[in-house]
């Protein structure tokens, strides 16, 4: 199975099991990480399931939309390698990904 590499708020690197077709919200909340919180249920609409995307990664992903880039700027830890995690459909092709949980605004 594809393999999601996760870093928490406290430097911890972890590896999951990753299902294609799950967002990278639901296998984090899958996962058992309470830190994201995630309160909109995937739905775009809080951002507090943010996420940075290793460098090595960001080419790998589709674009932002404007919806996604517009909450984003409602956080003061946004970087250019922000991403929510809801709109990160998991793929095959993402096998390796990594993120780090972004600190609570």
């Amino acid at each position: 199975m594809p393999e999601l590499m996760v870093t928490t708020r406290d430097q911890r690197d972890h590896v999951l099991a990753a299902e294609p077709g799950l967002s990278v919200m639901e296998i984090i909340r899958d996962g058992g990480f309470d830190e994201l919180l995630a309160m909109c249920g995937g739905s775009c609409s809080c951002a507090t399931c943010h996420v940075y995307v290793g460098p090595e990664d960001w080419q790998r992903l589709e674009p932002l939309s404007e919806d996604e880039s517009d909450l984003l700027d409602s956080s003061e830890h946004r970087t250019q390698y922000s991403r929510l995690s809801c709109q990160i459909r998991f793929a095959e092709a993402l096998n390796g990904l990594s993120v780090t949980i972004a600190p609570e605004d």
